[in-house]
């Protein structure tokens, strides 16, 4: 008896076989919905991940490219200092007396400016 309720199984899973019909969608609905779906979720995943992040580069990049010599930075390994000095990729930082180290500018996470300080 248990082998003859395995076919009877079997069977009504394939389809056509009065069972669930497998991959096809359900009547009424079109094709495209799944054209549809996927169009959605790449929509989600723009607005919620990517655009993100390319705001927060774009904010990096203009950090960058505005630190000036006297300007109060914060690096990525948590490093404090007073810029010194401003080179094509990499700044000069001054983290204590006569104490200088040389850091790449992609580093940085924070800048205060001198003339916000200074106020």
């Amino acid at each position: 008896m248990g082998v003859e309720l395995f076919w009877i199984a079997a069977a009504a899973a394939q389809p056509g076989a009065g069972g669930a019909q497998g991959g096809a969608p359900p009547e009424g609905m079109p094709a495209f919905s799944s054209l549809i779906t996927m169009a959605l979720i790449f929509g989600v995943f723009y607005f919620l991940l990517i655009r993100p992040q390319q705001k927060a580069r774009k904010e990096q990049e203009r950090l960058i490219a505005g630190v000036k010599t006297g300007d109060h930075v914060i690096t990525n390994g948590g490093i404090l200092g007073t810029v010194t000095n401003v080179k094509d990729k990499t700044v000069v930082i001054r983290v204590a007396e006569n104490v200088k180290i040389e850091v790449l500018k992609t580093s940085l996470t924070s800048v205060t400016k001198a003339e916000a300080e200074a106020k």
